[in-house]
């Protein structure tokens, strides 16, 4: 992508500079983020680009090559959180992002023109808006010499999502946009962002971890992650914890107990967060032996505990993880916000192709559209590029 070129021709003058951030995959630990849990996400190739330069009017110009649409004209002192463009459209996100900086105290005021191009696929689960909040962040962050690192660019990114767009995500998805390195997983605690880089080196072991885009998004989604994570909330109130974190895996049965007189699906929702954090806990162990491949199972586990405690997976998801299985895969799950989207996929090398093939036909013989597989490869985070 020439994206720089691309700048050049739109607006009639060079950017300042490129920057990239990525889409990610999440190995393990779904919707613990905002339980303050643990996480274990990558960073993939697939990334949004970015050139930008900066402006000293105060207007921000915005424009995607991926959309058929006009440049987008703003002023930075309009902008507005849950106003024309923090209600959908690709254009909320790298706004908002402005917006945020702002709120926090920052000087963008001059606002920037901004054209960007994105190679993360939408409505995977695989973080696309994320990847846009991230790069604008960091070009910003450079361009205004504003001295932030990549965790604060990351919570300043979040902010933008929940509180502009309106969207109540957890911070996993821009922390692995930020922060991960190629060639690791990123094991982040969500309470106080600390981080660590586990290596995670597939290839290495004779192994690659697929992506199964299932190319469905199901409506079903539509408010029902809000839903969950106030099912969440209450749940630990009812425990009398701040957040579901501070329930030790030891005191599972325990806590259900408590929760025997609330509604069901509350004990539902606990008990998949517990467990989501334990299973990270049990991948970082095994990693750290250089067992890789006996996280299959747990991989596994973690989709059963989507699919009957959380609720969000959907025929699609669980055909792959089914079929996936029974043609060899050491260990699948759904990955993202659920209700379509994509699985991941542990497999052997030399069994990838004939585990893609027979989800490839399982999906022909149901019917459905084929989906989008292609390997998981552990990549670097935000960066400049030029």
């Amino acid at each position: 992508m020439d994206v720089a070129g691309q700048f050049t021709e739109l607006y009639g003058y060079e950017p300042d500079g490129v920057w990239s951030a990525p889409g990610r995959v999440n190995l393990i630990g779904e919707y613990t983020d905002f339980n303050e849990g643990f996480v274990m996400p990558l960073a993939l190739p697939h990334t949004a680009v970015a050139a930008v330069a900066r402006r000293s009017d105060g207007i921000l110009r915005l424009h995607s090559a991926d959309i058929d649409a006009p440049v987008a004209e703003l002023r930075v002192d309009d902008l507005t959180p849950l106003s024309k463009y923090g209600q959908g459209g690709w254009a909320a996100y790298p706004a908002g992002v402005v917006w945020a900086l702002r709120d926090a105290g920052h000087e963008v005021s001059g606002g920037a023109d901004i054209h960007l191009a994105s190679t993360v696929p939408t409505g995977a689960g695989l973080s696309s808006s994320a990847a846009l909040e991230v790069v604008t962040a960091f070009a910003l962050n450079d361009l205004y010499e504003l001295g932030l690192d990549a965790a604060r660019l990351a919570v300043l990114s979040q902010r933008a999502e929940n509180a502009f767009v309106g969207v109540p995500c957890g911070v996993m998805d821009q922390m692995a946009s930020a922060c991960a390195t190629e060639g690791h997983a990123l094991h982040l605690d969500c309470r106080d962002l600390t981080t660590r880089q586990v290596p995670f080196d597939l290839a290495a072991q004779g192994l690659q971890l697929l992506v199964v885009d299932t190319r469905v998004k199901h409506e079903l989604g539509d408010g029902a992650y809000a839903e969950r994570r106030a099912g969440c909330e209450e749940g630990a109130r009812i425990l009398g914890v701040s957040h579901l974190r501070d329930v030790p895996y030891a005191e599972l049965p325990a806590a259900l107990a408590k929760l025997a007189d609330a509604d069901e699906k509350i004990s539902r929702y606990v008990r998949h967060i517990v467990s989501d954090d334990h299973r990270v806990e049990q991948v970082i162990g095994l990693l750290d032996a250089g067992d890789v491949r006996a996280i299959g199972p747990v991989l596994t586990a973690g989709h059963a505990s989507l699919r009957d405690d959380l609720r969000i997976s959907c025929e699609e998801l669980d055909l792959v993880v089914a079929t996936a299985n029974a043609a060899g895969a050491i260990g699948s799950r759904m990955t993202g916000g659920g209700f379509g989207g994509s699985v991941i996929v542990l497999v052997e090398e030399v069994d990838a192709e004939p585990v893609t093939k027979s989800v490839l036909e399982a999906f022909t013989a149901a019917g459905y559209t084929a989906p989008r597989v292609f390997p998981a490869v552990p990549s670097a985070g935000a960066r400049r590029l030029a």
